[in-house]
C-alpha cells in the first residue's frame, strides 16, 4: 500500500450535486467504501422524526461562504457555546488560551490531504479530461478514481496527466468501469500513486470554494499544521485555525495535544436526502487511535479536565476508540453516525467549522451541543456574518 489512505475501496456511485441553489458543487459517493466487518463500529440510535432533520435545515447565504483563507490561521472568529449556562459569546482563536483550562487535552486529526484531483487529455481525441484520485486497490495495484470528460470514456483509452506547470508528465490506462461509475485505472509507470499525485495532483478543494479551482496558496492553506499521514480527500477542517504559536501559548498555559488520524472521504460532503435520518447510507472511513493517545485521554478525564476535539473527524475516532464503554487503542474503519440521544464516552467538547445544512457533519455538532443552542448559534453567526465552511471562522462547544 501507498499509506493509510490507499486501502481498498470499493468502487461506488458516485454523483456530482448541485447546492444551494445550483451554485456549489463538489464530487460525492453516495456508496461508502467497503469496511471490514470485524473492525467496522456502528451504533444503533432510536429513530428520530422530521422535526429531527429540520433542525439541521437552514439558509446559508453564498456571501457568508469563505472563498480565501485569512492571512493569518489563527485569526479566526469563534463563536463560543456555554452549554452549562446557556449562553452564546464571541471570541477569536487566538482566545483558546483563556478559553480552556489548565488539564485539558486537544485531540487533532493528523491526516493530510492529497493532491488529489488531476487534469490530462485523451491520447484518442485530444479532449479534456478531470479526475478525482480515491485510491489505490491492494489487490491489483489499480487506481480507483472518478472520471469527467466531454464524451464517452471508453474501457482502454489512455489518459495523459498534465502536471501544475501543464506539461504531460504521466499516463493511466482506463481499465473497467465498475457500479456507479468509478473507473479503475492502471498508471504507466513503476512509481508510487503518493509520487505521482505530488507531481500532477491538485488541492482538491471542496466545489463551494471557487468551484474547486486552487490556486498556489491553497497547497499550504488547504493543509493542517498536524498533517502526517496521507489520506483524505479533504482537509479537517478545524486544524487549519492552528500555529505553532498557539500550540506554543496552549502549553505553557497546562494544555496539552494528542492525535488521532481519520482520513476524510468525499461523502463527508454528501447532504441527507432521505426523509428518515436512520436511513441514510453512513460513509465509511479508516481511522487510527493510537495507544498514547487512548492513554493521555484516560488520564486527562480521571485528572478533571475535559478532551477537546479539533474538529468532528477527531470525534468519530475518538468516540468509535470507546463505543465499548471506554476508549482503547483502535484502528480501523469506521460508519459510526453520531446524531442526536448519542452518548459520548471520550468528548467533552468540540472546537469546528461551521458545516452545510442537512448534513451528517451538522447533526454530529448538534448531538453535543444540543439542538436548541446550535439554532440559536447558527442564526447569531449568520446575522454576525461569520465566515463559513473550510477556509471559514470556527465555533467552540464547551
Amino acid at each position: 500500500t501507498h499509506g493509510h489512505g490507499m486501502r481498498t475501496r470499493r468502487c461506488s456511485q458516485n454523483k456530482i450535486f448541485s447546492h444551494l441553489d445550483g451554485i456549489l458543487h463538489t464530487a460525492t459517493a453516495s456508496v461508502p467504501p467497503t469496511c471490514n466487518s470485524q473492525q467496522n463500529r456502528t451504533v444503533g440510535d432510536k429513530s428520530l422524526e422530521m422535526d429531527e432533520l429540520k433542525i439541521i435545515d437552514y439558509q446559508l447565504p453564498r456571501e457568508l461562504i469563505a472563498q480565501q483563507p485569512l492571512p493569518v490561521r489563527s485569526s479566526a472568529r469563534l463563536l463560543v457555546i456555554d452549554r452549562e449556562r446557556e449562553e452564546i459569546r464571541h471570541a477569536s482563536i487566538m482566545d483558546l488560551p483563556e478559553l480552556l483550562r489548565a488539564g485539558d487535552l486537544l485531540v487533532a486529526n493528523d491526516s493530510r490531504v492529497l493532491p488529489a484531483r488531476l487534469m490530462g487529455r485523451r491520447v484518442s481525441t485530444g479532449g479534456r479530461w478531470e479526475g478525482l484520485f480515491l485510491s489505490v486497490e491492494d489487490s491489483t495495484g489499480l487506481w480507483c478514481l472518478l472520471a469527467h470528460s466531454r464524451g464517452r470514456l471508453e474501457i482502454g483509452e489512455r489518459v495523459v496527466l498534465i502536471d501544475r506547470s501543464g506539461v504531460d508528465a504521466y499516463e493511466i490506462e482506463l481499465i473497467a468501469k465498475k457500479d456507479g461509475g468509478i473507473w479503475q485505472a492502471r498508471a504507466i509507470t513503476t512509481l508510487p500513486a503518493t509520487e505521482v499525485l505530488v507531481q500532477v495532483g491538485r488541492v482538491p478543494l471542496p466545489g463551494y470554494i471557487r468551484r474547486g479551482i486552487a490556486d498556489a496558496a491553497d497547497h499550504d492553506r488547504y493543509q493542517t499544521i498536524f498533517a502526517q499521514h496521507d489520506g483524505s480527500a479533504a482537509a479537517p477542517t478545524a486544524g487549519l485555525h492552528f500555529t505553532p504559536e498557539l500550540i506554543e501559548s496552549l502549553l505553557i498555559r497546562g494544555i496539552t495535544t494528542a492525535r488521532v488520524t481519520l482520513h476524510v472521504g468525499v461523502d463527508t460532503f454528501r447532504p441527507i436526502s432521505v426523509e428518515r435520518i436512520e436511513d441514510h447510507p453512513m460513509h465509511c472511513e479508516w481511522g487510527d487511535c493510537p495507544e498514547k493517545t487512548s492513554m493521555a485521554v484516560r488520564h486527562c478525564r480521571s485528572s478533571g479536565g475535559r478532551v477537546v476535539a479539533i474538529g468532528t473527524t477527531a470525534v468519530r475516532v475518538l468516540e468509535t476508540a470507546a463505543i465499548s464503554g471506554e476508549i482503547e487503542p483502535w484502528k480501523g474503519t469506521t460508519r459510526l453516525f453520531i446524531r442526536p440521544g448519542f452518548q459520548f464516552r471520550s468528548v467533552d467538547c468540540l472546537l469546528t467549522n461551521f458545516h452545510l445544512p442537512r448534513t451528517t457533519l451538522l447533526l454530529l455538532v448538534s448531538a453535543l451541543a444540543g439542538s436548541d443552542l446550535l439554532q440559536r448559534a447558527y442564526q447569531e453567526a449568520i446575522m454576525k456574518e461569520y465566515r463559513f465552511l473550510s477556509y471559514g471562522d470556527a465555533m467552540l462547544v464547551l
